[in-house]
């Protein structure tokens, strides 16, 4: 549903709250290499803050347990990867969440490249997880997930090279 082999994602998900980031994580091959590397091994999820039960390179099917630290208490995320995507401009994957997990829903992590810049897109559709208490605490969760967004997309993100060459850190 949330499609992490096209470029434009098309209208759909009907009864789930839509939504699509995305942000420059850096520029050049370097970037890219690191980039599409982490991206397929969880490290958006890890540099994140979560946990995965499974660094291994995401294939469909695979399950995992993601878990998320919140207010000093753990929360499994069961969830199952439904898609991949290795492309030479784009590399990511999508998973669904799992009974027990607190959303109902999938998510996508993309990173592309367009030229020398190389960009992060995370896609999600959510809806409340049936289960209790889940279900009548999501209106928070939804709060939390605008926060993790955040996070997600600076969790890849290449810090430009410090030093006295670079004129633009006030070097010579």
């Amino acid at each position: 549903m949330t499609n992490p082999d096209l470029g434009h994602w098309p209208p759909g998900g009907d009864g789930f709250r839509r939504s699509e980031v995305s942000a420059l994580i850096g520029v050049g091959e370097q970037v890219w290499d690191h980039a599409a590397a982490q991206v397929l091994r969880w490290g958006v999820k890890t540099a994140s803050g979560f946990t995965v039960s499974s660094t291994a390179v995401v294939k469909p099917g695979a399950r995992v347990e993601v878990t998320a630290r919140l207010f000093g208490i753990s929360v499994l995320e069961p969830v199952e990867v439904v898609a991949v995507v290795q492309e030479l401009e784009r590399v990511g994957f999508s998973y669904r969440t799992l009974p027990g997990h607190p959303v109902h829903g999938e998510e996508a992590f993309v990173v592309s490249r367009h030229g020398d810049e190389v960009r992060l897109t995370v896609r999600s559709l959510t809806r409340a997880a049936p289960q209790r208490p889940w279900r009548a605490l999501f209106p928070l969760l939804l709060v939390v997930q605008r926060i993790v967004r955040r996070r997600y997309l600076r969790a890849l993100r290449q810090k430009p090279p410090t030093g006295p060459g670079n004129p633009s850190l006030g070097g010579r």
